[in-house]
């Protein structure tokens, strides 16, 4: 019995690992259709001011929590104002320019802090569950994972900023018509993706540490979690998280964690194959 909780948890853990890491692109991307290559840099930004900030005297949960969200997400509005807000509706060009913008962080944060891997200890210490410890770390990020999905739904759903965001993805020349600025919805909405995704690399810092070219591990997990989610943002990021971290960490409970990353590729190839809109391109299409 204990085992099975363990296990059970273990795939929460999994989840709620996707969902912190595809909520950033998941409202660049499946709102505004701007592929952000540079996803990977973003978190590993956020990573790098929650552990600067902590080591210079900053409490740990300010820097993972605010500070973190803050600069990656002032950051993000100024990566609108000079390079994306020119590339809206071009896709390629856009791919390219945020593909240029990570090679330049990365090689920044290289010149800056060196090619060596800094970390902070995990908050919280463990929790026993019969002959078996779990990280408390883990269970507060399967908190913050619904926590982060549900305030994300109740301001698109509930709020006049939501629903103006909403409108404007949908019709931008009808809302601009209607007196709404879209430009500033636009850089408002890609600030606030950057500064989720600000969060989500504070939040894995204490996890797995933070080097220069981190990113390039999770920008993969986050893009397969997004397109096979599909459209809608929240349905779709929820959808797939859950269905790719369970068949992952079953299959690395099973075999090991391997396998597991090639059973989630996998899942996402015939996920593809049988629904090419994604999950919810056919499944919850009128969610957020």
């Amino acid at each position: 019995m204990d085992y099975t909780i363990i296990v059970f948890l273990e795939i929460l853990r999994a989840i709620s690992w996707l969902v912190i890491l595809a909520a950033g692109l998941a409202i660049i991307f499946g709102m505004m259709k701007v592929i952000n290559f540079a996803h990977g840099e973003f978190l590993m930004l956020g990573g790098y001011i929650t552990i600067m900030s902590h080591n210079a005297g900053v409490p740990l949960w300010i820097s993972m929590g605010v500070l973190a969200p803050l600069v990656v997400g002032v950051f993000g509005i100024i990566v609108e104002r000079l390079v994306i807000r020119h590339l809206y509706g071009r896709i390629i060009d856009s791919l390219l320019a945020t593909w240029g913008l990570s090679l330049l962080m990365i090689g920044g944060v290289t010149m800056v802090f060196g090619n060596t891997v800094q970390g902070v200890s995990t908050p919280l210490g463990s929790l026993s569950i019969g002959a078996y410890q779990v990280p408390g770390y883990n269970l507060l990020l399967i908190g913050i994972a619904v926590a982060m999905m549900m305030a994300i739904w109740l301001v698109l759903r509930f709020t006049s900023a939501g629903l103006i965001a909403r409108a404007t993805m949908q019709n931008p020349d009808m809302a601009e018509t209607l007196g709404v600025r879209t430009s500033w919805v636009y850089m408002a909405t890609f600030g606030l993706g950057s500064a989720v995704t600000g969060l989500a690399g504070g939040l894995l810092a204490p996890l797995t540490g933070v080097a220069p070219s981190m990113g390039v591990n999770f920008v993969a997990q986050s893009f397969i979690t997004v397109i096979t989610g599909g459209a809608s943002m929240i349905a779709g990021t929820l959808s797939a998280g859950t269905l790719l971290g369970t068949i992952s960490q079953g299959v690395t409970f099973a075999t090991g964690p391997v396998y597991g990353d090639a059973a989630l590729l996998l899942a996402a190839l015939i996920l593809l194959r049988l629904l090419p809109q994604g999950i919810t391109g056919r499944i919850f299409r009128k969610s957020l």
